[in-house]
């Protein structure tokens, strides 16, 4: 947003604070400046200037000798290449120097009105008239974020800016719109809403005997330096009043209209309208229009309609001053993708007492704009119900407290006040404080939104720091938090870089990794196309990492903790997992996958844990998915990623139920002293079935061990001559021992001779 500083020197009495202080102090009580610049530096020496004579440059193409007279720097000669230099009219001159062109020595420039900063007209040097005044002079424009007045319509309009700057600066705001020109009740047209929640109000004046002309300079120039484009004295004024008083208006042609009634209703089917950037916009019911008895003439908040706009040809008007709802008009907005200067004031919820306000204004202006011009009747103004926010009730102790720092009665009431507060004693040490009009739509409503007002106004810096007297104690992260850092810091360890992604997932993506549509809880109002699903799987975004990095690397670990939404009856309930992923591009079709180490890391987290095959999903490769059992209940898979979802290499999958990890696994460890007895081990070769689980075979052996077997760890596995087809040997390592006494070889050699009996009672055999 963009703030001339000669239009609010003229909105404040007395103003002398230089526009760089002023910049710093705006940032520093009000909103965030980005940046001050200067309009129309040439303007500086500027003076109007009568060309005299022009004559052609031998040799010089397109270019002329001009004499000029430039009133106090004399005659001069200028070479000029516009188009439109000719003898007899009355232009501007810049003093820039002597330069010689095409042979001929030019004494500065003839200036066309781009290049002077009052419009963007370029085609050539400007042409003054009689009723275009003196050259405006050079402007400082200070550039304010938009983001950081989002919550102060006033503030998208010069004079709200002037009120803050009058605040802050002790001056006095002199207000640019005397009400007393507003004229009774009596319009020769009928204003009709159809939902006052939509259109709040609107107010229209007629006016006939219009001219229809450039604007003078002066105003040329303030919407040319706050980025608005002059187009015509009617348009022009509109786009003035909007940046001075932050109140959208429109003119429409009054001839064009096909009735003396103007709606404010909901689009009918099937309604399209041809806006003034030519572009035609299929309307919904959900998209509010002005409209005449044939159709919408404009859509309401956002642009008007090209079959009503004001022409050359235009003698009598309409001026629209209306209000809307700031939601529907956003909303709209972005279905038609279509943002103006109007809309991005209107979604801020304007003050609705402003559009009189903008008509008196209007009313002032037009005479000097358009002269001969007559006010046709009355007023129109049809509005709901303009009520007004109760009283806030401010304890000044209570103020202290708040903001660290005692203030006087006397100068809180000075800062409301000046920011245009309403004032009065209502108790000891309290304040009633009425909210203005324009800080009541959405900003102001209650004690500490006035915390913030007086504390912006003294400056934050003005506040000592001082720690609160209030007892502390250390705080302690929750277990669940404890627990998930603790598995990150193992993952690292281990050589996996964390991601993160989004909690929304396409319908595509569901579609692709088998995750059923309806399972999902949807988003109403996506931040983004294909983020319609809260996710319930973490594996598309994962997917999505493994191959974007696969362009890039040969092989990487990567890992995400996060949480899977599954819908119910009732709030969606969020479930913490952790996935990981390694890949590989240059990893054999047919060599084992990485999930040894996969299976490793799940150890960690749940030691005696078991892998068991699972039936595959369409994601993952159908010989390589395994479930993950521990204590009973599957925590995880393990898998690798189908080849089709790859375009090379091979990615092993890991994926954990953190929250079921957590409940099942035991508490705090105890100590255990250092043992004193030696243990003893001996190796046990199971003959099984090929396709046997390795890790049946350790049950089975714990089943029959007893107490004295302190580890079972598996060893190696054989298949070949001498052992038949379909047939191989499983080597487990057994340790043995006691906590009081080294086991003597006949313990141990029944410890043996019991496991072997229970395994030859389920069938197995064994291997020398």
């Amino acid at each position: 947003m963009k703030f001339s500083y000669s239009w609010i020197r003229s909105l404040v009495d007395g103003l002398d604070v230089p526009a760089q202080s002023l910049e710093r102090l705006i940032t520093m009580k009000t909103a965030e400046c980005e940046g001050i610049e200067t309009a129309g530096e040439l303007l500086a020496g500027a003076v109007p200037a009568r060309v005299e004579s022009v004559e052609a440059i031998e040799g010089g193409k397109h270019v002329v000798k001009a004499i000029v007279d430039a009133g106090k720097y004399g005659r001069k000669t200028v070479v000029c290449g516009a188009p439109n230099c000719r003898a007899g009219i009355t232009t501007v001159y810049v003093p820039l120097g002597s330069k010689s062109i095409a042979g001929v020595l030019s004494e500065g420039m003839l200036a066309s009105a781009s290049e002077l900063g009052i419009s963007r007209d370029h085609d050539g040097i400007i042409e003054l008239r009689d009723c275009d005044g003196e050259l405006p002079p050079p402007d400082h424009i200070i550039d304010i974020d938009n983001k950081s007045i989002t919550h102060r319509p006033d503030l998208w309009g010069h004079h709200g800016m002037a009120r803050e700057v009058a605040a802050i600066t002790g001056r006095v705001l002199r207000d640019p719109v005397d009400l007393t020109l507003l004229p009774e009740p009596g319009s020769p047209i009928k204003v009709e809403i159809e939902d006052l929640a939509l259109c709040p109000r609107y107010s229209a004046l007629v006016f006939e005997n219009v001219t229809v002309q450039p604007s003078p300079l002066w105003l040329q120039h303030r919407l040319t330096s706050v980025g608005l484009n002059p187009i015509s004295n009617i348009v022009d004024l509109t786009n003035y009043i909007m940046a001075e008083l932050a109140q959208p208006m429109h003119a429409f042609d009054r001839a064009k209209l096909t009735s003396d009634t103007i709606y404010a209703r909901p689009a009918k089917p099937g309604e399209s309208i041809v806006a003034l950037n030519d572009e035609t916009y299929a309307l919904e019911p959900s998209n509010v229009v002005i409209a005449d008895a044939a159709g919408p003439i404009a859509i309401a908040g956002i642009i008007g309609g090209r079959d009503s706009a004001i022409s050359a040809a235009t003698a009598s008007i309409v001026l629209e001053s209306a209000n809307f709802h700031a939601g529907n008009v956003r909303k709209s907005s972005v279905a038609l993708k279509l943002r103006t200067d109007a809309s991005m004031r209107f979604e801020k919820s304007q003050d609705p007492h402003t559009t009189v306000r903008a008509l008196a204004r209007a009313l002032e202006l037009l005479p000097i704009l358009s002269p001969g011009i007559r006010l046709v009747g009355g007023l129109a103004d049809r509005h709901a119900h303009l009520g007004y926010l109760a009283p806030i009730d401010l304890n000044l102790d209570w103020l202290a407290r708040k903001l660290g720092r005692v203030l006087e009665a006397s100068e809180v009431r000075r800062i409301l006040e000046g920011l245009q507060f309403g004032v009065t004693e209502s108790g000891p040490r309290t304040f009633s404080v009425v909210t203005p009009t324009w800080r009541a739509t959405k900003d102001v409503s209650m004690p500490d939104d006035l915390v913030e007002e007086v504390g912006r106004m003294i400056g934050y810096d003005s506040i000592q720091p001082t720690p609160p007297l209030v007892p502390c104690a250390p705080s302690f992260d929750p277990p669940e938090r404890e627990y998930l850092r603790g598995v990150r810091r193992l993952l690292t360890a281990c050589g996996y870089t964390e991601v993160s992604n989004y909690s929304f997932i396409s319908e595509e993506s569901a579609k692709r990794f088998g995750l059923a549509i309806e399972n999902h809880v949807r988003v109403l109002n996506p931040i983004a196309a294909g983020q319609e699903l809260m996710r319930t799987s973490l594996l598309p975004g994962i997917h999505s990492n493994v191959a974007e990095n696969a362009k890039h690397l040969d092989e990487f670990r990567i890992f995400e903790i996060g949480h899977e939404i599954h819908k119910t009856d009732s709030k969606p309930d969020e479930k913490p997992h952790i996935m990981a992923a390694l890949y590989s591009k240059d990893a054999p079709k047919d060599a084992p996958a990485d999930l040894f180490e996969l299976k490793r890391i799940a150890e960690s987290l749940a030691p005696g844990l078991h892998v068991r095959p699972a039936k595959p999903h369409s994601w993952e490769h159908p010989t390589r998915c395994a479930e993950l059992w521990w204590q009973g209940r599957v925590v995880g898979r393990l898998s690798e990623l189908h080849p089709s979802l790859l375009d090379a290499g091979r990615a092993a999958i890991l994926d954990l139920d953190l929250a079921l990890l957590q409940e099942l696994r035991p508490g705090r460890a105890k100590y255990q002293p250092v043992r004193r007895f030696p243990t003893s081990a001996f190796d046990l070769s199971v003959i099984a079935g090929a396709r046997d689980l390795a890790s049946d075979l350790e049950l089975h052996i714990r089943q029959f061990s007893g107490e004295l077997v302190e580890a079972i760890e598996y060893v190696r596995e054989f298949q070949g001559s001498p052992l038949p087809d379909g047939r191989k040997s499983v080597t487990f390592r057994i340790v043995a021992g006691a906590p009081d006494r080294t086991l003597s070889s006949p313990e141990t050699t029944a410890l043996y001779d019991r496991i072997v009996a229970g395994l030859t009672s389920l069938g197995y055999e064994f291997r020398a």
